[in-house]
């Protein structure tokens, strides 16, 4: 039972840090939301990377220029696709230094393949690329909504993190709201990749969470017009995230692991934390950027 409780207060302190770190990158400024998806990403990769040696133990030995380079790579994307809202002077603006960090990754890690290897191995370059994609563009995609004027956010309600902060709280609705529904009345199981998750508590999440954005957007900010909107990118939002908590289980036992990491004692890792995310920002941003 002491263990127990010793458990509990260890979670309920790092629930609360994690909250106090999450509010005050996304609520202080621009800046201090840059700083916090950059740990995100860099510490995501590092994860991904150890996840990926023990699903293939050959990528454990790729060298150590492959293993940060690709992260700068990232982080590159990530700065490159971020828009002209992060300006550092008059004339520079960070996805310029990003575009120009991408193109010198793009020289560096080939060579580094060709003269640290002693065959080049694609499916080591795959992993990597995978990441990339799954990592680095999603974060990328979430940062270049920063900002963004579209013809959603009512005139005077332009808050730079308004997406992140909308996308960020349909995943917490969601996880929220599914798993009490699916206490309650959860018997059918989604998937074996997670065996706790049910179709009722899925559906239910997904269903109370356009249902929480209706309400809020109405009642809380007054923008009638764009309730069923809003309602129906919070539905989005809530099923891709969805998948993506079923990704990285997938990611998850395949390597025989239980948590991605242990940054957050009774929490897991980066990866546990920002699973739903990682899928959720690429959805909202396709539809975002087509549709408004």
């Amino acid at each position: 039972m002491a263990l127990n409780l010793q458990t509990l207060k260890a979670r309920s302190l790092t629930a609360v840090v994690f909250v106090v770190v999450m509010l005050g990158g996304l609520l202080t400024n621009q800046w201090t939301l840059f700083a916090l998806f950059s740990l995100v990403h860099f510490g995501a990769w590092q994860e991904y990377q150890k996840i990926v040696a023990k699903i293939d133990p050959d990528y454990a030995g790729i060298h150590e220029l492959h293993k940060y380079g690709v992260m700068l790579a990232g982080w590159g994307l990530m700065l490159w696709l971020m828009n002209e809202n992060y300006q550092l002077t008059e004339t520079i603006y960070l996805h310029e230094i990003g575009w120009w960090l991408c193109l010198l990754m793009v020289v560096v890690l080939p060579l580094v393949e060709i003269l640290f290897n002693k065959k080049l191995q694609l499916k080591l370059i795959a992993h990597s690329f995978f990441g990339l994609i799954y990592l680095s563009l999603s974060l990328a995609l979430l940062m270049n909504l920063v900002g963004r004027k579209n013809t959603i956010l009512e005139p005077g309600m332009d808050y730079f993190a308004f997406f992140p902060l909308f996308i960020i709280g349909c995943m917490w609705v969601n996880d929220t709201m599914a798993y009490f529904v699916g206490s309650m009345i959860g018997k059918t199981p989604l998937s074996p990749i997670s065996p706790k998750k049910t179709w009722e508590g899925t559906i239910g999440g997904i269903v109370l969470t356009g249902g929480v954005a209706y309400l809020v957007i109405g009642m809380l900010l007054h923008w009638q017009t764009h309730q069923f909107t809003m309602a129906l990118l919070a539905v989005v939002a809530a099923i891709v995230g969805t998948l993506g908590d079923l990704l990285e289980s997938k990611l998850k036992r395949l390597a025989n692991i239980k948590d991605s990491g242990s940054i957050m004692p009774g929490h897991g890792g980066f990866l546990d934390r920002f699973d739903s995310l990682l899928l959720a920002a690429p959805a909202i941003w396709l539809v975002v950027y087509w549709l408004f």
